[in-house]
Order: structure tokens, then sequence, then C-alpha cells
């Protein structure tokens, strides 16, 4: 039997996780009665200045396979780690993470764990064939998307067509054995994952999803975009022979106002 852990960080969600907990709680409690599916949802409370936590109570208290961190340090990548790590505490085969929004269906999540197969892990796209994003993206937005993706694909050398999309599963031994080799938290800390789990040999899936796209996203790609680009440079300069150069690049990051 599989045991999934759904690792969902929530930085400021009162407003969405709600609703959220309730459609995947739902959905989850009937595989589990079905197909004998168990799964627990650990959400990842970051940094969160509303109510988000006092949400989370009350339907943890609803369902006892809803549990939670909260952290005082924030952002995503971080949150993720963190929730991995307590989420190796327990007996789960499947570890993952979506985001709390809804952009990703829990159904289109559980096919994620059903499709994994003999991989390793399993990553959501929405640049492959078989793939939907409702409402269609901008022509703008996805020539940058593309732009960052193709940056990876170069400089990286990965071969997927979508690092970014906020739903992934793993096996456990992947996630134990890449956590410590990570080096980013902040702006590019999926396509760090994945890069690790490459160097290591572990085989990743790339599998079309259904996206819908959210208006009120918690992070503004035209912003982030450029730190992202700068993250994947500097990830390649630490896994090339010029990582003594590192240091410098951070002064330059630094001037430019980056906190990573």
């Amino acid at each position: 039997m599989k045991k999934l852990s759904i690792v969902m960080p929530a930085y400021n969600e009162e407003k969405r996780i709600g609703r959220t907990l309730e459609f995947y709680s739902k959905f989850f409690e009937e595989k589990r009665k079905t197909e004998k599916f168990e799964y627990e949802i650990l959400v990842v409370i970051n940094n969160t200045t509303d109510k988000t936590e006092e949400i989370v109570k009350e339907y943890s208290k609803q369902n006892k396979r809803i549990v939670y961190l909260n952290l005082i340090k924030g952002g995503k990548g971080y949150a993720i780690i963190e929730g991995f790590k307590d989420a190796l505490k327990r007996n789960n085969e499947l570890i993952g993470f979506v985001d709390a929004d809804m952009a990703t269906l829990p159904e289109d999540f559980y096919n994620l764990a059903v499709n994994i197969g003999s991989f390793d892990g399993i990553i959501a796209s929405r640049y492959i064939k078989g793939a939907s994003i409702t409402p269609r993206p901008t022509l703008a937005r996805l020539i940058a998307k593309r732009t960052f993706n193709s940056l990876v694909k170069s400089v990286l050398l990965l071969p997927f067509n979508d690092t970014q999309c906020g739903a992934k599963i793993f096996r456990r031994d992947i996630i134990e054995k890449v956590i410590p080799s990570l080096w980013l938290s902040k702006w590019a800390f999926d396509v760090d994952f994945l890069f690790s789990a490459k160097k290591h040999g572990f085989k990743i899936k790339e599998f079309p999803t259904n996206w819908r796209d959210k208006k009120y996203s918690k992070i503004n790609f035209w912003q982030a975009g450029p730190w992202m680009a700068l993250a994947v440079i500097r990830l390649r300069m630490l896994n090339s022979p010029f990582k003594f150069g590192v240091r410098i690049y951070d002064n330059f990051l630094k001037l430019l106002g980056n906190k990573e």
C-alpha cells in the first residue's frame, strides 16, 4: 500500500486554503476508502501574517490526516524542504508538493502518483502534448516562461519542458539523497532539486497536467524571472570549474538587491 504525503506550502493563503483543503480532503478520502490509498496533507505555513494557521487548524480537526507546520522563516523553497524533512519522519513512500491555490486540482495531483511507474519522481508539465492551461496565457507570458526554460535546458542540460509547475511527486529515497545537496531555496528551488536529482542518477518523468492559472498568484514572474535566471547561472557556476567565482557573483547579486 502506498502512502502519499502532500506537502502544501502556504504563505498568507487565508482566502484560498480552506477551499483547497476541502477539495483535497474530500477527493483523497474517497480514494482512501475505495482504493486503499493512504495519504496525508502536510500544510507548511511559512512566515504568514494572516489567519492561515487558524483555518488550517480547524480543518485538521475535521480530518486527522491534515497536519501542519508553522515556520518563522519564510520562502516557498524553504517551506517545501522543511515539509519534506517532516514527511520523512513518517512512513510515506511517496512525497510531493503542490501549490495551495488549486491551480492543480486533486485529481490531477493524484494522476501524478498513479503514473510514476518505475521512475524515481514525476513532475507536472504545462508545455508538453496532452497538457492544458486555463485560461490561455498571454503571448508575452508564454514567451517569458519558454525563455526561462530554454535557459535551464542550455545551462544545466535538464531535459524538461517545464521545471516550474507547482506539482511534483518523488519517492522518499530521492528526497533523502537530494535534500542535503541543495543550494537554493528561493528563486530556483525546483531547478536545483531536479539538477541535483540528475547528478545522483535518478530518473524523473515529465507528465502532462491540466493547469488553472490563478489571477492572484503570489509570484510575479516579471519581478521574479530575472532573479530566477541569475540563480540558474549561479547553480551552474557552483557545479563547474568556475566555482571560485561564486563569491564575486554573490557580491554582484547583493549590489542588485538580491536576498537569496
